[in-house]
């Protein structure tokens, strides 16, 4: 992370150019360019060359928050009986691998647990270096030239319940492309519910449900799915009885493939998310809550 922080007085008088933009990169990691352009500006004075950077800094990352950002991490962070997760987005994958940007995402993987997920908490936070999670952003960008941003986030802190996870295409320890929590309410602390909960949670990263039961999909994609239905049969000439019965069917359909509780099970395809709950035979066992989260959807 970048360090804006005035050093200790050197003296820069005897120092060429060239070893200034050099001792500026090392106090500031900014990029070659930028540093060079600084010790002009400053007349050769590194502490005003670092208050330039830092108030350019600022001005670049409000400039590249207009692009997009598909790239990033998801990092996940907690225990079983409270578990959050995060998205840090950028442009590329290149910057999403860099050391800087994954020490910033593990950091603030920990406040962002710490925080149950309340973003404004979050991002007033101090990190190590004790500036806010905002200041620290800012000079992130700024050295990374690309647009960062916090995106999606959710914390599983349910009474009676315990949490499993599931990374896919791991960045480094705790970062991920996708990332599943699944939260199951049960007194079983057994390896059997260790094992199903991550089963489901490996379910769920290949399955992608939008809800636990088909009652609670949302209203609008229905209404989504049942229009693109209603266009496809009216244009296949079929008569309207036939289209009608057609159409319910397909709704139908569309329901279960997309309602966890009524998946073809990902280990077991013949059988049911459903039927394997029902076949552990743990009276108390719910699926309390699942969230699913992928860089670029």
């Amino acid at each position: 992370m970048l360090n804006f922080q005035k050093k200790k007085k050197i003296n820069w008088i005897n120092m060429s150019d060239i070893e200034k933009v050099k001792q500026l990169r090392e106090a500031t990691g900014a990029g070659f360019k930028d540093c060079n352009l600084a010790v002009k500006e400053s007349g050769g004075d590194l502490d005003k060359a670092i208050e330039i950077l830092r108030v350019k800094g600022i001005s670049k990352a409000s400039k590249k928050m207009s692009r997009d950002a598909m790239e990033g991490v998801v990092a996940t962070s907690g225990d079983v009986n409270k578990t959050s997760i995060i998205e840090l987005n950028c442009e590329t994958d290149f910057v999403a691998k860099n050391d800087d940007f994954v020490s910033f995402a593990k950091e603030l993987s920990e406040l962002n647990n710490h925080n149950d997920s309340n973003l404004e908490k979050l991002n007033k936070s101090s990190m190590a270096n004790g500036k806010t999670i905002e200041d620290n952003l800012v000079a992130l960008i700024a050295k990374m030239g690309e647009k960062i941003t916090i995106g999606r986030v959710k914390t599983f802190n349910h009474s009676g319940t315990k949490n499993f996870n599931y990374l896919h295409t791991i960045v480094k320890d705790n970062l991920s492309k996708l990332a599943v929590v699944v939260s199951l309410e049960t007194k079983d602390v057994s390896d059997t519910i260790k094992s199903f909960g991550k089963q489901l949670a490996m379910h769920v990263a290949a399955s992608n449900p939008l809800a636990l039961d088909s009652a609670s999909i949302d209203k609008d994609v229905l209404q989504k799915e049942q229009d693109l239905i209603t266009e496809e049969l009216k244009n296949s000439g079929k008569p309207e009885e036939i289209a009608e019965k057609i159409s319910l069917g397909k709704i139908k359909k569309f329901k279960e493939e997309n309602a966890l509780l009524s998946q073809a099970w990902v280990m077991e395809p013949k059988k049911k998310v459903q039927d394997i709950l029902k076949e552990l035979s743990i009276t108390d066992l719910k699926i309390k809550d699942f969230y699913r989260l992928k860089i670029g959807e």
